[in-house]
């Protein structure tokens, strides 16, 4: 981001020059305006993010308010920043708020916008977001899926089995990042292709995928410095990306074309050819299609199941009291087994908090996806223009003390036990995965494989976290990286043993 934005110090001296008529002030309206931090010419509020947009934002939205107008270049951009108003954009005015802006990375990676998560609001997402959630997401069907789940999860505590027999430190980010990837590739294709020979490979396109969606294109909100794209790399280096990750998805998707009624599995791969030859989407599902769906289920399963084991594993290692507490209710209600099953964890409440309380501190996306308003709306008074882009601050609305009192920044599940909420947006307080016609379609996907997978490392090992040198604990485990999914940037790496009464 400093770069970033030296660059675009130095390109606006060069620009100004050139803009002065687009820099005229429009003809004066008697509009309302939302309050707005001072702007420079042509890049408007551009230098006052941060690497990370969401912890920038909530520090311009203590002084400006939680409902904040900035401009990007020319592109308004309207932060919202506390609960209420959340309410009023995803639930009062959802449908005029329903659309998403059209980026550089949308274009290169999900074909213009059509995927699921990014697609405009109309009935071509609806018909897509239908067939996920009625053929690939249903509770049926993450549940019929049991079996992969158990057999990843046993793999990989006989792994850490293992490793605990030494006095060496083990990567359990990367423990984490290969179950998920290798859970997540037999669902959705029937087996684990390159994963088997090189999971962290695999993980990595995908986590350089969720950086380069979140990453900032200058060309997306000043055309006239869209070469500043070219010079720092970005553009070749998301051409690259795409070309890579397009290319495996051709020929997943052609090798289960060619073994056809040979395979013995049935994944999700399988089922969309299906609907393809079938046409019982009531629509024309391209060959693309289905690779854009496959794509928002890694990204999404990767920001959601991996990111948040990641970060729940480091709280709870660095709260013993909080690990202690579910490490009584999970073997109280497992019964001291080796195996916690998927039916024993809907009953432990403590562990849910735990998970709600991670999402949190951490939901997967801080800045949820991106809005963009289709008509002219009034909100808390102020009047926001049609095109006006959104931006969400569910991370900021989350740590707010008026609604979670002056402990918001501390890990505390309790907090949880005798709150009503759940993931399904309802109370916008609380929305890791956004609320109205845009929630996530894929929560009970990526739950069914946090809980289960969480309440097995913590029933079967005792664990110890590596002490970091100088002191710099709060530094390294808590920092973060850059992107639409924010996860932690270094790996976490423990000392696990084997606890007495799973041996």
């Amino acid at each position: 981001m400093e770069m970033i934005t030296i660059s675009l110090c130095f390109a606006t001296i060069l620009a100004f020059l050139f803009l002065k008529q687009i820099l005229k002030p429009a003809t004066t309206t008697n509009r309302n305006l939302p309050p707005s931090p001072p702007r420079l010419p042509v890049i408007g509020n551009i230098h006052q993010l941060s690497l990370h947009p969401h912890r920038s934002l909530r520090h311009l939205s203590i002084r400006y308010g939680p409902l904040m107008l900035l401009h990007f270049g020319r592109v308004p951009i309207l932060v919202v920043s506390s609960a209420d108003i959340a309410h009023d954009v995803m639930k009062t005015h959802d449908l005029k708020f329903a659309n998403r802006p059209k980026t550089k990375a949308v274009d290169i990676f999900l074909n213009g916008g059509r995927d699921v998560a990014f697609s405009s609001y109309g009935e071509y997402w609806r018909q897509m977001k239908s067939l996920c959630s009625v053929h690939l997401l249903s509770k049926k069907m993450v549940r019929s899926f049991e079996n992969i789940r158990e057999e990843e999860i046993v793999t990989m505590m006989e792994k850490l089995k293992k490793a605990s027999s030494s006095s060496l430190p083990v990567n359990l980010s990367e423990s984490l990042l290969n179950l998920t990837n290798n859970v997540i590739c037999r669902i959705a294709m029937g087996r684990k292709y390159i994963l088997e020979e090189n999971t962290s490979e695999f993980g990595n396109l995908l986590r350089t995928i969720m950086e380069l969606l979140g990453a900032f294109p200058v060309g997306d909100y000043i055309r006239g410095l869209a070469w500043v794209d070219k010079i720092r790399g970005l553009d070749r280096k998301m051409e690259e990306v795409s070309k890579t990750f397009r290319e495996f998805l051709d020929g997943v998707v052609q090798e289960h074309v060619d073994e056809g009624e040979k395979k013995e599995t049935f994944d999700f791969v399988d089922m969309l050819l299906q609907i393809q030859r079938e046409k019982t989407s009531g629509f024309e599902l391209a060959r693309s299609d289905i690779n854009l769906i496959m794509l928002d289920i890694f990204l999404a399963g990767m920001a959601t199941s991996y990111t948040t084991l990641d970060w729940a594993m480091m709280l709870l290692i660095r709260h013993p009291e909080c690990m202690k507490k579910l490490q009584d209710e999970i073997r109280t209600c497992s019964r001291h087994e080796f195996y916690v099953l998927e039916e024993q964890v809907e009953s432990m409440r403590y562990l849910k908090a735990v998970i709600k309380e991670v999402l949190r501190l951490h939901p997967p996306g801080p800045l949820l996806a991106p809005r963009q308003l289709s008509e002219d709306v009034k909100l808390k008074g102020y009047d926001i223009a049609a095109g006006t882009q959104v931006i969400i601050n569910a991370w900021a609305i989350h740590r707010d003390t008026t609604t979670w009192g002056p402990d918001a920044e501390e890990f505390k599940p309790e907090r949880h036990l005798d709150l009503p909420l759940d993931f399904s947006g309802q109370d916008f307080k609380y929305i890791p995965f956004g609320s109205g016609r845009r929630l996530c379609p894929g929560i009970g996907f990526a739950m069914a494989l946090i809980e289960v997978t969480l309440a097995n490392l913590v029933n079967r090992f005792n664990w110890k976290v590596e002490i970091r040198p100088n002191g710099d604990d709060d530094h390294y485990y808590l920092a973060e990286t850059t992107g639409i999914e924010v996860g932690r940037k270094f790996p976490l790496f423990v000392f696990p043993s084997l606890a007495s009464s799973t041996l």
